[in-house]
């Protein structure tokens, strides 16, 4: 069964993109930094990982479905770190996930950074990640890790509801995202059905309510005349201008618009304890099992899980930091104190299933 996996889920991960075929990602090579310049690396990768030693002749290649302007920039560091010199091909992750499926053992492709874990979850089942060492992953918590060890989460996303803070009171917002069917919210609610970080929420109550449940909720969401918009932004957006009065999206949308207007009107509101509504997904990666220079391949995880990447998510992009120890953005609920519903994150693969779904019940056209 285990031979025609691959193809099954490169079907699945490009229905996922909207895309008949893989599109190649844009490729960008990092320069290499003169050898035997100070390391930074040490300092910032977990204490028990090997300095780099490359053991294979040519850069190592990563494969990213986090965008470069994101991405990039410390994988410049490593290289200036190490003398390690990294190629980077972006695209979207599953465009990425597919490609590299499609490839298959010739990939060239040594690194898989992907921007939420249901594509690691994926790949994992395709069999193509290697096992990771476990003095790499158990830095992580293991709710934020591969449970079969072939994957490591570098950075957390949690699903919030944010509040208009002129037009509602923090006891308004409802403990449970199940609450939002509620005829109180009718027509005071946004989503955002075609956004990913939002299908991915919606996988994850599949895998934790079932299906008929989700389908319900979903029903009784429309029913209750929620709002669709575009994207995360444009829900905070108008949750700002008290178009609405709550939306569900990611909580670091709204750092953004404060930190141009701090009178700005929102405000995140987390939902109670394991709720479904309180999940965290992560972008993470993985090392493939083709590579031929597995050690230099990890040693660039550990680099990303060490204090200076982590600290660079939690101030550059204000993701939650994986790495435990490592403060999360100012002003944030800390991650150990959000208890996150007992979901493997590498269940979400099933993205085309949560698609379906949506369509069925006339969320997506």
């Amino acid at each position: 069964m285990r031979r025609f996996l691959p193809g099954l889920l490169l079907s699945l991960l490009v229905t996922v993109n909207g895309c008949s075929t893989p599109q190649a990602p844009t490729e960008s090579s990092q320069t290499t930094s003169t050898p035997g310049a100070p390391s930074a690396a040490s300092s910032s990768s977990p204490a028990t990982t090997p300095p780099p030693t490359p053991d294979a002749d040519g850069p190592l290649t990563v494969y990213s479905g986090r965008s470069q302007e994101l991405i990039g920039p410390l994988l410049d560091r490593y290289t200036t770190a190490t003398g390690v010199a990294v190629n980077a091909r972006y695209g979207e992750t599953a465009e990425v996930a597919a490609l590299i499926l499609e490839e298959g053992g010739n990939s060239p492709a040594d690194v898989f950074l992907a921007q939420d874990a249901g594509a690691l979850g994926a790949l994992e089942e395709a069999g193509v990640l290697a096992m990771l060492p476990e003095e790499l992953t158990e830095v992580v918590e293991p709710r934020f890790r591969s449970r079969e060890g072939r994957w490591v989460g570098l950075s957390g996303r949690a699903r919030v509801i944010v509040r208009n803070t002129d037009r509602t009171d923090p006891e308004d917002a409802p403990a449970s995202v199940l609450d939002l069917v509620e005829p109180e919210y009718r027509g005071r609610v946004g989503w955002a059905p075609s956004n990913g970080s939002f299908q991915a929420f919606v996988t994850a109550m599949r895998v934790r309510l079932g299906e008929e449940e989700t389908r319900a909720w979903l029903t009784a969401m429309i029913a209750n005349e929620t709002r669709p918009f575009e994207n995360n932004v444009t829900i905070v957006e108008a949750v700002g201008r008290g178009e609405i009065d709550f939306g569900l999206v990611n909580h670091y949308y709204l750092f953004r618009f404060v930190a141009e207007n701090p009178a700005f009107p929102v405000a995140n509101s987390f939902p109670e304890e394991g709720d479904v509504g309180s999940l965290i997904n992560v972008a993470g990666a993985g090392v493939l099992e083709t590579s031929d220079q597995p050690s230099t391949a990890e040693d660039l995880l550990g680099y990303l899980l060490g204090a200076e990447a982590q600290g660079a998510f939690a101030t550059e992009t204000n993701e939650y930091p994986l790495r435990e120890g490592i403060p999360g953005p100012e002003g944030l609920v800390p991650l150990a104190e959000i208890d996150t519903p007992d979901i493997d994150l590498s269940s979400l693969a099933d993205l085309e299933g949560t698609l379906t779904l949506l369509r069925e019940v006339g969320a997506l056209l």
